[in-house]
């Protein structure tokens, strides 16, 4: 428990304290958001700057080493501890920066266009697919399971080559997922830290029951979590609407590939879809946009991803935002409902 604090804490600390230092070096270097012209209510944005979530990579790396050293212990009282690093832990932080390290090449691209378009498609792919690809092999060789899961594996084993096209599946969607929602005022930084509250929970629960669970380094992968969580609180004290700096990306690629990585080696695949319902929503509404112009010529919202069309209809932005984040907090409380009531039916045999 002790661990999870301070990875918490350092990483809270590192993006409170870091960000105001990053806006003013992104200012000076005049690296600004680019708005959508129908966007018209985002006019003010313009110019703030972006790039933001490489203080939040910054902060997760420290929070999570921080994590594994410490000066006090239950029972122990004062001295020197130290808690093993796993590879659960290194697959977790390498898909969180192996997707920020794309988003960060978008935003970069950005900024020497001084536009809004980014990456080409196929560029953005061919990297998620060498990040999914080095995390799949990663995976089998720490022998973290292959059988799909929902709360715990189902006994259905994909085998190597399966696996690997679902870790691609799953990185590529849940970056691509948070990416498209990152399009309001913290609306993102504030879905996330619930989203990761629920993992540092999930993981702390496998780690504490490792005879139902049977997950490696879960406490590691706790401890990635809960330095997740301070970097986004961190970061959202600066991005809360008005916004002073914008995550870009860079944190909202990281963001999705950190909660693929972490629903892969926790052997929660499909809970994810319903731990971040919010994302998921998101995307469908893309989807179903796209599928209807396309097909019948006609949009079904007036705008897409979701919460602009909510915009254009007159709400104001931190309503907006303030709705969703309740509907993605109760998506993450029915989730973890979810995960705990599978684990009393395992070790009491019902509810």
């Amino acid at each position: 428990m002790i661990s999870l604090l301070i990875a918490a804490a350092t990483s809270l600390v590192i993006t409170i304290l870091g960000t105001p230092v990053a806006i003013r070096i992104l200012r000076e270097k005049d690296i600004g958001q680019f708005i959508q012209e129908e966007l018209e209510g985002h006019a003010h944005k313009r110019g703030t700057p972006t790039m933001g979530g490489v203080v939040m990579l910054i902060g997760v790396v420290a929070g999570y080493i921080a994590a594994h050293f410490r000066t006090f212990s239950f029972g122990e009282g004062l001295g020197f501890f130290t808690q093993p690093f796993t590879a659960e832990g290194w697959l977790a932080i390498f898909g969180f920066l192996g997707m920020g390290a794309i988003g960060f090449f978008d935003d970069f691209v950005k900024y020497a266009r001084k536009q809004n378009k980014g990456l080409s498609k196929r560029w953005k792919f061919l990297g998620q697919l060498a990040v999914a690809g080095l995390f799949a092999w990663g995976a089998v060789s720490a022998d973290v399971s292959t059988e799909l899961s929902i709360t715990r594996t189902t006994g259905i084993d994909l085998g190597p080559w399966l696996y690997g096209l679902l870790v691609l599946l799953m990185l590529t969607a849940a970056a691509n997922a948070v990416n498209l929602t990152d399009g309001l005022d913290g609306l993102v930084a504030g879905s996330g830290s619930l989203v990761f509250g629920a993992y540092v929970l999930v993981a702390f629960w496998q780690f504490r029951n490792p005879e139902t669970y049977m997950v490696n380094g879960a406490l590691d992968l706790g401890m990635f979590a809960a330095a997740v969580v301070g970097a986004v609180l961190g970061f959202l004290w600066w991005n809360a609407a008005p916004a002073k700096i914008i995550m870009g990306d860079t944190g909202s690629q990281a963001l999705g590939g950190g909660l693929a990585a972490l629903a892969l080696l926790t052997n929660t695949h499909l809970l994810l879809i319903l731990l971040g319902g919010l994302y998921v929503m998101v995307t469908v509404s893309v989807i179903l946009q796209v599928f209807s112009f396309r097909v019948f010529g006609k949009r079904i919202f007036r705008m897409a991803p979701i919460h602009h069309h909510f915009e254009l209809k007159g709400w104001p932005e931190t309503t907006v935002i303030i709705r969703f984040w309740i509907l993605a907090g109760a998506m993450v409380a029915v989730g973890v409902g979810l995960f705990y009531a599978d684990f009393l039916v395992v070790t009491e045999g019902g509810l």
